[in-house]
């Protein structure tokens, strides 16, 4: 018997116990519903985080330490930065200086708001920050003006709308504690628009001095922190041993490796994302386990028509068939009609995500509570979408198997008996 006349008797058996057939369909619904939609909000969760990782770490930007936190942290030498200079894939190179004992105050002596005071090269940090670097207010100061700060958004706005100082007043900088702090005037050149970036590339709180004058200050020629900017951030983690590879003592610098975190992070959610996927496939094995049943049922009822077509000269095959048929139609339709329902469920689940879930954090400076919304945007990929489907049929096949090799193995003789 030819497979579309098979089919064809497998539909209308179907058609023929609609009710039976529909909740039977239903359970391979239900699963691959909950499948298709935890994957794709799953990877949309995936891929949210993954965005704003990027944001807030910069994956093309490795941040070097002298030393470590464990072991105590040091001091770079300017032979160790030229060093880092000349490493490959190493496009830009800023060393910085950290002053830890600086406070700055206005020309009022109102304290200024800045978690940290670095000398920087302008024209390097620039180069590599050239998205954040960006005034509000004033220009970024040339290599020659050495008594010049630049301040960071909430350093110089005690709230959103008053400020502490304006572009071209006088800071004055206290290294040091009295009666041996050392006081220094600087003419502020510039005010730098809102980071907004978390980590160490959040310049709102930072303010920043020429090197050359925190040189002058400390009297000294070391640097506390080397950032470098890579080509390429896939080869970030290369970048990084290199770096190591020009100090003789392994334990003299650590470095942040930002795309490696994000990485450890993409193989959690990942997993994350396979156990809840392993959770939604035990409603298919249920559903597995109803399509069993049912055509169990169906071979016991059907039995004098088994009966029948074997006398006739059905081969156990074509019997087998059959029965295969209904399991298979049954997998397709509940597989298609999951999809769909699928995709409705991860726009509600996101939307309702998306609605409730709303972080809140404090603002250590202007000290008011900020909520930053979570957009969380279902994402659809054919890789999922094929094996939910792939796997519906599958499970249909296996669980349909029974009953057809039993109504298969039907004597006929005993078949046209049967009551």
């Amino acid at each position: 018997m030819r497979l579309s006349k098979i089919l064809t008797i497998a539909w209308e058996n179907m058609r023929q116990r609609k009710l039976r057939t529909s909740l039977t369909t239903l359970g391979v619904v239900i699963g691959i519903t909950a499948i298709i939609g935890l994957a794709s909000l799953g990877e949309g969760f995936r891929l949210g985080i993954r965005e704003r990782m990027q944001q807030g770490f910069e994956l093309d930007i490795l941040i070097a330490i002298p030393g470590s936190f464990t072991a105590g942290l040091g001091e770079f030498t300017s032979h160790e930065v030229d060093k880092v200079r000349n490493v490959t894939e190493a496009k830009f190179v800023a060393p910085i200086i950290t002053l830890p004992t600086a406070k700055l105050t206005n020309e009022e002596n109102e304290p200024i708001n800045a978690l940290t005071v670095a000398g920087v090269n302008f024209s390097e940090m620039t180069q590599m920050f050239s998205a954040r670097l960006v005034p509000l207010e004033g220009e970024i100061p040339g290599p020659e003006e050495n008594d010049t700060i630049v301040l960071g958004y909430k350093a110089c706005f005690l709230n959103e709308t008053t400020r502490l100082v304006n572009v071209n007043e006088s800071v004055i900088m206290q290294i040091g504690t009295p009666p041996y702090a050392i006081n220094k005037t600087l003419r502020v050149a510039a005010i730098l628009g809102k980071s907004g970036t978390s980590g160490i590339t959040n310049f709102d709180y930072w303010t920043f001095i020429p090197t050359n004058a925190a040189i002058n200050i400390t009297k000294r020629e070391v640097y506390n922190i080397i950032l470098v900017k890579v080509s390429d951030p896939e080869k970030s983690e290369k970048v990084a041993k290199d770096i190591e590879a020009v100090f003789e003592n392994p334990y003299a610098i650590s470095i942040l490796v930002p795309i490696a975190f994000v990485r450890q992070v993409d193989r959690i959610l990942n997993f994350v994302q396979i156990f809840l996927m392993a959770i939604a496939s035990i409603s298919l094995l249920v559903a597995g386990i109803g399509i069993m049943n049912i055509m169990t049922v169906s071979v016991m009822e059907r039995t004098r028509e088994i009966g029948i077509l074997k006398a006739i000269g059905a081969k156990n095959r074509t019997v087998l068939a059959m029965f295969l048929s209904e399991a298979v139609l049954t997998g397709v339709i509940g597989g298609l009609i999951g999809i769909f329902a699928g995709y409705g469920l991860s726009y509600a689940l996101a939307y309702m995500l998306s609605s409730f879930v709303q972080p809140r954090y404090q603002d250590t400076v202007f000290q008011t509570p900020e909520t930053q919304r979570i957009a969380i945007n279902p994402v659809f990929t054919p890789e999922w979408t094929a094996i939910a489907f792939i796997f519906a049929i599958i499970i249909c096949i296996i669980f349909g198997l029974y009953p057809a090799r039993k109504a298969a193995k039907l004597n006929p003789v005993e078949a046209l008996h049967y009551e």
